[in-house]
Order: structure tokens, then sequence, then C-alpha cells
């Protein structure tokens, strides 16, 4: 067995981050209130100009920033005082008002700072340990905002702007009959275009590739016929109007001129690619009437018009009204009735398989009817999930894993409970941590990271079916059964949202998180396949292509891209390739998250020729093939000291139904 000093090993390892749960499934964004504190011009413009004078801040739209600046209030500090300890929790944003203050880490003085600075901007996010302390020089003023505060601003404006979209959606004829999830996705590609009075949006003849929705104002729609020196205005098109889907349809001349009218006019745009990724066939675009047939006939290259779009198949047609509500996602609990009798005081030690700072995961044994049985225990610190405010999650973590069967997702069979810590009663799964080999590897090959990656999608395929979404993919949270193939493990921060609502709370690992967690705009499933792109890079070259000192400086790297990182040579164009369709910023854009589902990701050139019905039917032979030696070997696993903490009672019985 490897000796490995416990403690220098677990600072290596990614950790997962979390805020506390700001969802309200189901509600509307009026339903969200928040605070407001009047403030005089020069205060609101010093706080806006701090704001986008940072990295992170400088991603936020106008309307949040403006709720931002409304919503932050002021407070003062004597000399020698401090608004920041090292060390501790924070839960706030501040900017510098008025005074001078001093950043101070580990005893020292970094330097100096007066007003108009933003600092703390981690905090919002979620809890988390302040890194450097802050003293005030001289008596001094602050603006502060709240976390919860930050949240309900992001969330607020982000589900007005989905709710305002989808319902724009829902008045254009051509869209008002399909469903939610398919309008959500529309949306989220959905580019805003202005065009001044008298600009020519579409002119007659071009070629195009973009549908348009008018959004604001309107448009007038000429047309050249044949002979004839000028064109002829046809119609007035006015908000939720549309024009140019044929374009999405196939390549073909536009037919018409699209004139912005006084005082200019709003569009949203889709442009073909987009179009038949998240829709695909719409049967009224072949029933749709212009009224121009005698106008058309009149040019030979505009006979095609109105192609035959085809007939729609049975339960394909997007018509047919498919939103699915969350009761659509109910999934019964899966219990074990052999273990119900199996107390907490039967189950024998023999080891530690893993520590982090929720406590300790045990390898333990049961004797029962003269077999020994074997699982893994996990031991959460009461206090500490209390403390975190991770009560929601533990709950979510318990009814997920109770519901999920599949060979590549680590099997729930009970739960117990003491006055210091919920347990967790799991499948043993022996061949080890993906990452622990992975860090003795440094890297792995193709092969070896396609077959961890498709157990993982495997994975994905069942979860996402079922309305749930992962959120914490990582090297960390993939373990290897007897047979080396990989189970997903640590469902704390999954959640059940349904197919197309989104959730809000900040969780992820830092070097995992997609851009929408970031910037708090509201996330869904989509966020599991880039997570999936960060997870082959990692496979591929021993680090994910997003890292940096520190959490913040992390996620702005993140939010300035995938194009932005430099590939190593050694991987392959094909790798390189499917990383990138994963990792797109726009969610919808994603490989996986389109029409085609995980097929997408299957049908990839860099899995060409995996052998997918083998993996299925769980026949395919794991490049990974552990060495063990009986049930109870732990040779794949690091030692881990002892665990000498004992923590304090936690009796506030918030776990009572656990």
């Amino acid at each position: 067995m490897k000796s490995v000093k416990g403690i220098t090993l677990q600072a290596m390892k990614k950790q997962g981050v979390s805020g506390e749960s700001c969802d309200l499934m189901g509600s509307q964004s009026s339903d969200i209130k928040i605070p407001k504190y009047k403030k005089d011009f020069s205060a609101k413009q010093l706080i806006k100009d701090a704001i986008m004078e940072n990295d992170f801040f400088k991603n936020i739209d106008s309307l949040q920033i403006r709720e931002i600046v409304d919503s932050m209030y002021s407070r003062e500090y004597r000399k020698g005082e401090y608004v920041i300890h090292e060390g501790e929790a924070g839960s706030h944003l501040y900017i510098s008002a008025a005074g001078e203050f001093e950043v101070i880490k580990d005893g020292k003085v970094l330097g100096a700072m007066g007003p108009g600075r933003a600092f703390g901007e981690l905090a919002i996010l979620y809890n988390c340990t302040r890194t450097a302390s802050i003293r005030v020089l001289c008596d001094s003023r602050v603006w502060v905002l709240d976390r919860r505060v930050f949240q309900q601003i992001m969330m607020r404006t982000g589900m007005q702007r989905i709710e305002e979209n989808v319902n724009f959606l829902k008045s254009v004829p051509l869209l008002k009959h399909l469903s939610n999830d398919v309008l959500t996705k529309i949306a989220d590609v959905l580019e805003v275009e202005f065009y001044p009075a008298g600009a020519y949006i579409i002119r007659q003849g071009a070629a195009g590739d973009t549908f348009f929705l008018i959004s604001q104002g309107t448009v007038k729609v000429t047309q050249r016929l044949p002979g004839r020196s000028v064109d002829e205005e046809i119609r007035i098109l006015v908000r939720g109007e549309y024009f140019g889907e044929q374009a999405l349809i196939k390549e073909d001349k536009r037919t018409a001129n699209i004139i912005a009218m006084s005082p200019g006019v709003e569009c949203l745009t889709l442009d073909r690619e987009s179009f038949t990724k998240h829709i695909g066939d719409l049967c009224e675009l072949q029933e749709k009437n212009y009224g121009d047939e005698e106008r058309v006939l009149a040019f030979r290259n505009l006979e095609n018009t109105h192609p035959s779009l085809g007939s729609c198949q049975p339960g394909k047609c997007l018509h047919t009204p498919s939103s699915r509500s969350l009761a659509d996602f109910f999934i019964p609990l899966v219990f074990f009735p052999e273990l119900m009798d199996v107390n907490l005081s039967d189950l024998e030690v023999v080891g530690t398989l893993g520590v982090g700072g929720f406590g300790r995961v045990e390898l333990v044994k049961v004797e029962r009817n003269g077999d020994t049985q074997v699982y893994a225990l996990k031991c959460m610190k009461k206090r500490h999930i209390v403390d975190t405010r991770q009560q929601e999650h533990m709950y979510s973590e318990r009814k997920i894993m109770l519901a999920c069967q599949s060979p590549f997702i680590c099997r729930l069979y009970r739960t117990y409970k003491d006055t210091k810590f919920v347990y967790m009663l799991l499948e043993a799964c022996m061949g080890g941590e993906v990452w622990t080999i992975l860090r003795d590897r440094v890297t792995f090959e193709d092969s070896t990271a396609k077959f961890i990656v498709a157990c993982v999608l495997q994975a994905f395929d069942f979860l996402h079916a079922r309305g749930i979404v992962y959120r914490d993919l990582k090297p960390e949270n993939l373990l290897l059964d007897a047979r080396g193939y990989a189970k997903l493990v640590d469902f704390g921060f999954s959640k059940f949202i349904g197919y197309s609502n989104k959730t809000w709370t900040f969780c992820g690992t830092p070097e995992y998180v997609a851009p929408e967690i970031i910037l708090n705009k509201g996330h869904d499933r989509s966020v599991d396949y880039w997570a999936l792109g960060i997870l082959i890079h990692e496979l591929l070259t021993g680090i994910p292509p997003f890292t940096a000192a520190d959490p913040m400086k992390t996620y702005n790297i993140i939010l300035k891209g995938i194009d932005m990182v430099n590939f190593p040579k050694h991987m392959s164009r094909a790798a390189v390739s499917l990383i990138k369709r994963l990792c797109r910023d726009v969610p919808s854009e994603r490989l996986g998250y389109q029409r085609g589902g995980v097929q997408d990701i299957k049908k990839y050139k860099w899995f060409q020729g995996f052998d997918w019905d083998g993996l299925v039917a769980l026949t395919l032979k794991s490049p990974l093939q552990p060495n063990l030696h009986g049930p109870l070997d732990m040779s794949n696993f690091d030692i881990f000291p002892k665990d000498l903490d004992i923590p304090p009672d936690e009796q506030s019985g918030w776990d009572a139904d656990f």
C-alpha cells in the first residue's frame, strides 16, 4: 500500500464550494423583493465605477449593476477597526467610499487603497474564508452588499429575462405551440440586433441564413418585380411578427427587402445552425401563407419559396405541447429491506477510504448469516453541514442517490444519524479514485480517457433523463468498481430540476464551474456538459484548462472562454475539437444539450470505433483493471491519518427525516 501524508494529499485535491440554496422553484421574478437604499448621484457613480473596474463585475450587465448600486448600504468604521479579518467566513462585498484602508496578509502589509475600490467579491458568490484582512487607517466609510441580496438580484434579473423572452416567443404564431423547454433554448441563443431608421435589414437577392423576430418597432417589406425599376411596398410588419424564416430551412436568396422604420427597430435573431440544432423542422413553415403567390410565381428563382418540409412523424412534431412539469419526473426511491435491520453499531470499521471537510468515508463490514458484507460508510459532520448551510443539499443527495439504479452510479443503500454525524451506507467501489490513478500516472492515454468519459456519459444519460443535474464532475468524484468501471459518487451538489427549469445556487468545483454559474444567470443540465469538457482536458493533460492561484482568478479566466486556452500539442485534434464543442460559453450551443442529446457526443469523431454496446452490457474490458485481493483490499486507496477531532453535538433537528 502506498504511504502518503494525508494532509498534504488533501491539499492537492480540488475542493467543491457551494452557496446557500436560493432557489424559488416555480416562483416568478415578481416574487423576489430586493431592498433599496437612497444615495446621491456621486455615490452611485463611485459604486458603479468601482464595479466596472473589477475583473469579475465587468461581466455583469447594466441592469444588474443598477440593481447592485441601489441595494448597497453605508457603514462607517473607526481608525484601527477591521472591515475584514483574514481566516473568517465572509458574506459581503465592500466598496470603499471614504477614507483609507490597508491590506494585510499573514501579518504583512501588502498595500493601501482609497475610495472607489471593490473588495471581498468572492464572498458574494458563496460562503468562503477571507484570504486577507482589511484594516481602516482613519475614520472611513464603505458601501456594503449582502450575498443574499446579490443572489436575489441575479436570480430576479435572470428570471425576468427568461420570462420576457419566452412570453415574447409564445406571442409569435410560428412558435407558440412549442414546448417551454424548446422555447427556453431558443431564448438562450437569440441575439439582440438594433437597426436605425432606413437601414436595410435584408436586401432582396442576397443570400441569408438568419431568422428575425421583431421585438420593438416596425419594418417595411418591399419587393422589385421583373421589368420594374422601383421597389413596391408590400406590407408593414410590427412587434411579434417575423421574417427570414426560409433562410433557416435552406440556402436561398432573399425574396424581398426588409427596411427599418422610424425611430428604428430591435430584432431578436437566430441563425440556421442554431435553429436546426434546437428546433429542427417546423410544420407551420410549410403551411404559412404569405398571400404573395402571384408575385412569387412571376419569379423563376422564387418558385420554391414554400418547399415541402415533409410530414410530421407521430410523436416528433414540435407543435405538440410537451412541456414537462416536475411531477413528470417523479422517481420512486429504492430501499433495501434486507439492510433495514442493520444498525449503525453493527458496522465494523476496517479503514479509511477518504477524508474531506465534510468528514470521512470508512470501509465497513458486517457479518450476516455467516457472510461478510462490505460497504462504504460516508460520515458527515452535522455541525459542519449547519455552519455551511448545506442541509438542503444533504437531503437532495439522499433522495437522488436512493432513486438511482445505474451501474455507472454508486449505490446508496440506507442512511443513519446520531448527535454528531449523518451517515450514508454506500456501495464499496474498491478500485480506487480516478483522481489517485491520474495523479500517479500524470496523464491518461486517449483509450483510457474515452472509457472513463463514456462511463460518465452513461451516468449523465440516466440522470438527465430523470431531470437531475449533477454539478460536481471531477476525477475526485469518480470511483472504480472491481471491474474497473467508473462510477459517479458524491451527489451533494446534485439537484432535481426537471427538464426545462433552471436553478440558481452557486455550487461546484472552481476549476469545473460553467460561466453561467459564476455569473449567476441560472443554469441547468448543460453545466454537466461543460464539466465533461473540463474532465476530458484533465484526463489527457493532468490539469484542468482553467486554473489559478485563487478561485476568483480561476473564475475570471473561465469567463474569458475556452478559445483562450493553449492546448498541448500531444492532444489529438478530435479531442481538442470535442472539448471546445462541450465548453461553449452559450449553454444551448454545447454538444449533448441539443436535440441529439448525448448521442451527439457518442457519435463525435473522438469516440470513433468505441464499443458503446459492450459498455452498456458491461462486457467491455476496462483499461483500468484494479488489482484486488478480496473485498477488504484497500491497496488502491491512500493511507489517511486517524481522525482525532471529535465534532460537537448538533441537535437542532434538521436531520429528523434523514
